[in-house]
């Protein structure tokens, strides 16, 4: 008995002080970060579904710059070439590329909804409203996953930082985790700039 227990000891007084150290806090906290991802993700793919339909909308308009479209087309090609895997935010260097290529996309759909503005047959077009109406809806969509992602992370980092569950983090081998930064925002909020030129 005296032998048993005293092997059991030891995995107990381990169990003890992995839950007093925040073990558990990082299992929640990184589930809460991988479903704000997911979510984060499951509304890219939404919007770049949106693309193609789209682009073929105003393709109809037989003048439209198709520079433009053409813009549209490579920067959607770009953002969804990138492998969104759930390893993504575990590499800053891949989910800075990854939320370049998003910011491009947002950077180029901007600039052909504006250029819409000069062709009234495709703004009384009810397939581009309804299509435009999505492509908005999407938007606000990403913004509220994206400040999900922005807390679940900010709450993991906090763990993975602070004392004394940071010696967890490092004999666990648990790393902050990459999240939007200011210059990702103002990249995406930042107006394009549109020359009309001519017409």
């Amino acid at each position: 008995m005296n032998r048993v227990l005293s092997r059991a000891l030891p995995v107990f007084t381990l169990l003890l002080t992995l839950s007093g150290c925040g073990y558990n806090t990082f299992q929640t906290t990184d589930e809460q970060v991988n479903a704000a991802w997911a979510e984060v993700l499951n509304q890219y793919q939404r919007r770049a579904d949106l693309v193609p339909n789209l682009v073929n909308v105003v393709k109809a308009e037989a003048n439209f710059e198709q520079e433009t479209l053409t813009q549209v087309v490579e920067a959607r090609s770009k953002a969804t070439s990138i492998q969104a895997t759930p390893e993504l935010i575990n590499d800053p260097e891949a989910f800075n590329k990854f939320q370049q290529a998003q910011g491009e996309l947002s950077g180029a759909l901007s600039r052909l909804l504006l250029i819409t503005e000069n062709y009234p047959n495709l703004k009384a077009n009810q397939a581009f409203r309804d299509l435009q109406a999505q492509l908005e809806g999407t938007e606000n969509r990403i913004t509220v996953a994206r400040n999900r992602y922005i807390k679940a992370v900010q709450e993991y980092n906090v763990t993975v930082r602070s004392f004394p569950s940071n010696l967890t983090a490092m004999v666990m081998g648990y790393n902050v985790k990459p999240s939007f930064t200011v210059e990702n925002e103002a990249a995406i909020s930042k107006p394009p700039t549109v020359d009309f030129g001519t017409k």
